[in-house]
């Protein structure tokens, strides 16, 4: 009979591999990213600014539509490139667009009023989560050991 510390009816706890970890991370990121954009179309006065060609200052152009098509793309893209990519890749790959994104995410709550300092500081703040913890996920990518690295020890200390 095998007796174990845990009790009865204990839920296992099966690990999950760095590569599922780090596409659910993107995924999640990606949907307060498009959320925060489509709950900003509530506050009075943005759709107008749409219409009227500028969004953040910034003029509605084929750049401007370029650009924001490219700063989606990238953590979308991100979520496939962290399951697909060899290992040693997709962690470097996830560590650069991870760091490169805090600003981008930080950047969001420029020139806006404090009475959305709640809305953009919880939204950014869940981002900058997010992203560390991919950050952390892929800093910590676990590591295979040679196969004779107990034998080598073993040798080193007779």
């Amino acid at each position: 009979m095998t007796r174990t510390d845990k009790p009865a009816g204990a839920l296992q706890e099966a690990p999950i591999p760095v590569r599922a970890k780090l596409a659910a991370a993107w995924t999640s990121f990606m949907f307060f990213y498009i959320y925060v954009d489509y709950l900003a179309l509530y506050k009075p006065g943005f759709i107008d600014e749409i219409r009227g060609g500028v969004v953040h200052e910034f003029d509605t152009g084929p750049t401007f539509v370029g650009l924001a098509l490219t700063l989606m793309a990238i953590p979308i893209l991100m979520i496939l490139l962290s399951t697909a990519l060899p290992a040693r890749l997709s962690r470097a790959t996830n560590l650069v667009v991870a760091a490169l994104y805090i600003p981008v995410s930080v950047y969001n709550a420029d020139g806006e009023p404090w009475t959305y300092s709640y809305f953009y500081g919880l939204s950014i703040g869940l981002e900058l989560l997010l992203l560390a913890f991919i950050l952390r996920a892929a800093w910590t990518w676990p590591r295979t050991v040679r196969a004779t690295a107990g034998r080598d020890l073993a040798q080193a200390r007779a």
